[in-house]
């Protein structure tokens, strides 16, 4: 759904923009009123696997989930990306068809740059193209890892080291980890190829050693470097 918000929302919006910081307030100014503004309720479509648009998003508000899903209607889920994370920059790079799907986890605010708007803004402005590549760079060394842990790492490991990833996204404070949202143990499970039941057994056993604890709607990691030597042992092993 199509909405225009007011000049202070849509500036304080893009401010949270990750990729737009070091932009100037007139800026960021001229840049809102060039985007297209809609809502997302939850579940809802917003990209489609081999669309041909090429529209950067901007998440605002909520959180969205890109996944693909195989012929037999499995869901394999590549990333989730909140308030101040953006998508869709690999269609308008190379001009190709999306590669993915992107459904709204939560009801969601996005804002929508054209392809010719953001390419502008990477030809303008030396701090955010360097920005986007780091980006991507960082996209290209999680997909090596994925892929890494998927062809030699069993399914333990395997959630081990997703648990490990929420949790340095998360951030440490003294050796403990605060994720919050706790993670869907189905979203887990799509993301390591496996089932919902094997994802429940693994984080029961975690709690029962004492390295992760469930604390209202938060998981905690109790001991990041206990489950960082769980990860790096089987590695090495490897």
């Amino acid at each position: 759904m199509s909405v225009l918000p007011s000049a202070r929302t849509a500036l304080l919006g893009l401010r949270g923009v990750r990729l737009l910081e070091g932009l100037d307030t007139p800026a960021l100014e001229s840049l809102a009123g060039s985007l297209d503004w809609r809502r997302f309720q939850a579940g809802q479509q917003v990209i489609t696997r081999n669309a041909p648009d090429r529209d950067v998003y901007l998440v605002i508000a909520g959180k969205v989930q890109v996944v693909a899903f195989s012929v037999s209607g499995k869901q394999i889920t590549y990333r989730e990306m909140g308030a101040g994370d953006h998508f869709g920059e690999l269609a308008a790079i190379d001009g190709r068809a999306r590669s993915a799907d992107v459904i709204a986890l939560d009801d969601s605010l996005l804002a929508i740059l054209s392809q010719a708007t953001f390419r502008d803004l990477l030809s303008r402005h030396e701090a955010l193209r360097e920005r986007m590549l780091r980006g991507l760079v960082a996209f290209v060394r999680e997909m090596t890892d994925r892929v890494f842990e998927l062809s030699t790492l069993g399914v333990r490991n395997r959630v081990h080291a997703e648990l490990l990833r929420l949790a340095r996204r998360a951030g440490e404070a003294g050796n403990v980890a605060r994720i919050n949202p706790a993670p869907r143990h189905g979203d887990i499970a799509s993301r390591v190829s496996t089932y919902r039941e094997q994802v429940t057994r693994e984080l029961s056993m975690l709690v029962a050693q004492g390295v992760i604890a469930r604390e209202g709607p938060c998981v905690v990691v109790l001991d990041v470097v206990r489950l960082e030597n769980l990860v790096a042992d089987v590695r090495h092993a490897g």
